[in-house]
């Protein structure tokens, strides 16, 4: 039997029907998808590293002979160890191999075994150990060993019930039986990829050679990032479809709250709203993104936007994460509209009947702000013309264009306060116009940041803290955790919020977490802000919040185990006030790489510099997440060292989307499958 991409793999005469049960379980269902399952490393087995005598500096491959095992017990712990020789030598050097609480293993490696180690090799006293080292059982009989044995072998993650020999053997059986026309190109014809698809997935699982491997991967990668910016693109042209109007009014009542403002925008606002006023003045539908970090002032914009589209007879939506934002949100625009003669209406959980909702209704005011609950509030929203969602990290692709189906055709903005690093913003985001504020208001106090390690300095923050708070001041105490744990030792809010609460005595400290009720949360959060509570002893339920701009101060425990893009966000809640302001990263222990990582926020408080950063120690993450873009994760290419692969897969999916906007010509159709529709409107995510 030959197989195709499509062929569902329970027609697969070969395949072990426990391997089968657990390949469906985990969502594989054709032989793409296990053609999609890429080797994480491979192990040249033509010639293995030299049984070790020494510590190593890195994870070695290597053969050796089980030579001895037992199960041991120490407390509550649970661990197996085998004692391995080098079969090939003397058997005077010996290893072992240990296991914690996986007392299991003991059925599957014997005392006789030829076994095959992957692992990084310490010293323990007087002898050499392996900590949970891969490991494979060479065949007694060496059935099969030309899958395994001698030859460059994959090494697959593996997930429950799946183990590497029995998917290696499936995956071997199917590569050698691709049907030759079953694997069209996704490809188009290019400069930099010269092997065939079939090809390059046959080479990608079982190389003959590193160069092979190489060139395999490349083409692998680029069509991962031509898939990538085929949606963006399709997305992108869809949009730039839709039939529009001009929706911008003369802007008299933009210059009325411009005038009735204490302040003045700073100029990257006013370019922002340049930009915006341009779009809206188009027949195209606005599709722009506008960053900026923390404090930037981008709310001011978004109002600048929604009164020059209530000027041309529209009406505008604001959709934000929580229901304190939003209420913060409406409490601001209620300042600043209401006097212009523009009702501010909302809709929270609390709140969400047509009845309570004038803008429901025709002939009414003018905007509506939100969380999630305007999704499901009405059908329709009267003459929405501007749809405004403010951090739209926290929704789904879905989510936003379920509110922006409210309306027809309406102009959006969306905002995020989380920067996109610039060498994924034409990549995730190629199909919005982008507007970046990178400046700040005047009259910000300083943030200063210091990365401190918890033990040494834990009672200097507690008489630093109590002397702010006797200056009148308000803190945020963060933890990664809501309760104590046994298997990660960090700090949690439940485990420490009594010390906290009595080191601190008489200033009153409150508990915060995301178990909380929500309108318990909104509670806690209320009275922070009107300054009953001084100190949140919190999780990071606070990183999209309420504006408190009388907190200058920040702990977060156990900071190396929060992304940078986390830790900048969340002390983006402090420094919103003319006070100096104070963030001290506390660790466990100040690693190396925990030191170069927390020391970026010490250095810098420019939120795309961090974001940048981030995105080196960590990869795309969230970014790529399929919630956020639509698309599936990468599972080859790298977005960050391999820009020219991303350059010349947007070239090409451009150049076809130009061609063949709805991708409808025959030679483009099976292109079609790979573009990620909303299963709700029937249409393509936005």
């Amino acid at each position: 039997m030959s197989f195709s991409a499509e062929t569902p793999i329970d027609e697969i005469a070969s395949l072990d029907k426990k391997l089968l049960k657990n390949l469906t379980k985990i969502g594989y269902t054709k032989v793409n998808d296990l053609l999609s399952h890429y080797p994480k490393r491979y192990e040249n087995r033509e010639q293995f590293n030299e049984f070790p005598y020494e510590p190593t500096e890195s994870p070695i491959c290597f053969k050796g002979e089980v030579i001895d095992s037992s199960k041991k017990f120490f407390g509550r712990r649970r661990f197996f160890e085998a004692l391995i020789s080098d079969s090939e030598g003397a058997g005077l050097n010996q290893i072992t191999l240990r296991w914690f609480n996986m007392v299991f293993i003991h059925k599957m490696i014997i005392v006789g075994h030829k076994i095959i180690v992957y692992g990084k090799v310490k010293k323990s006293g007087k002898r050499l150990i392996i900590d949970h080292p891969e490991f494979e059982i060479v065949d007694a009989d060496n059935a099969n060993s030309g899958i395994h044995l001698d030859r460059i072998t994959p090494i697959y993650p593996l997930s429950s019930g799946i183990s590497q020999r029995p998917l290696r053997e499936a995956l071997f059986d199917i590569i050698e039986n691709l049907e030759k026309d079953g694997f069209p190109e996704i490809l188009p014809p290019n400069d930099l990829v010269e092997m065939s698809r079939i090809k390059a997935l046959r080479t990608i699982h079982f190389p003959a050679s590193d160069n092979d491997l190489a060139a395999a991967r490349q083409a692998l990668a680029c069509e991962e990032f031509f898939i990538l910016q085929l949606n963006v693109a399709y997305r992108k042209a869809q949009h730039d479809a839709l039939p529009g109007s001009a929706n911008c009014g003369s802007g008299k009542l933009l210059s009325k709250l411009l005038s009735s403002l204490p302040f003045k925008m700073t100029s990257a606002q006013s370019r922002c709203v340049d930009e915006i006023r341009s779009d809206l003045a188009s027949p195209k539908p606005m599709n722009r993104l506008l960053q900026g970090d923390v404090g930037s002032g981008k709310t001011l914009v978004a109002v600048c936007a929604i009164l020059l589209a209530i000027e041309a007879g529209s009406d505008a939506a604001l959709m934000a994460p929580t229901q304190i934002l939003a209420e913060q949100h409406h409490a601001v625009l209620s300042q600043w509209l209401e006097p212009l003669g523009i009702n501010v209406g909302l809709c929270t959980a609390k709140k969400k009947t047509d009845s309570d909702l004038p803008l429901f209704k025709k002939n009414s005011a003018s905007v509506i702000i939100g969380t999630h609950a305007l999704l499901y509030g009405s059908s329709n929203i009267q003459r929405l013309g501007l749809v405004v969602i403010d951090e739209q990290h926290k929704f789904g692709v879905n989510q936003r264009q379920k509110l922006i189906n409210k309306g027809s055709c309406p102009d959006v903005l969306v905002m995020t306060a989380t920067p996109i690093p610039r060498t994924l913003t034409l990549t995730v985001y190629g199909d919005l116009d982008v507007s970046v504020i990178d400046e700040l208001p005047p009259g910000r106090g300083k943030i200063s940041t210091y990365v401190r390690q918890s033990k040494k300095h834990l009672s200097d923050s507690v008489k630093f803290l109590k002397t702010k708070l006797g200056e009148g001041r308000q803190a945020y105490v963060v933890y990664p955790l809501i309760e104590d744990s046994e298997k990660i030792k960090v700090g949690s809010v439940e485990g420490e919020f009594q010390k906290w609460s009595e080191s601190l005595s008489p200033f009153k400290c409150e508990l915060l977490h995301g178990r909380i009720a929500p309108d318990e949360k909104d509670s806690i959060m209320g009275r922070f802000r009107d300054g009953a509570i001084h100190v949140l002893i919190s999780t990071t339920v606070i990183e999209v919040g309420v504006d408190v701009p009388n907190a200058t101060i920040m702990y977060v425990f156990d900071a190396e185990r929060f992304g940078l893009a986390q830790l900048h966000q969340l002390r983006g809640r402090i420094g919103r006030g003319e006070h100096n302001s104070y963030c001290v990263l506390m660790t466990g222990k100040l690693t190396g790489e925990a030191k170069e990582k927390l020391g970026v926020l010490e250095q810098s408080s420019d939120g795309f510099v961090i974001a940048e950063a981030d995105l080196k120690l960590r990869g795309p993450g969230e970014l790529l997440g399929k919630a956020q873009s639509g698309i599936d994760r990468l599972k080859l290419g790298d977005l960050i060292t391999e820009t020219e692969l991303v350059k010349q897969a947007r070239s090409l999916s451009s150049t076809l989307i130009e061609s063949d906007p709805n991708i409808e010509n025959p030679e483009n159709l099976h292109l079609r499958k790979l573009i990620m529709f909303d299963d709700d409107n029937d249409g393509v995510v936005a």
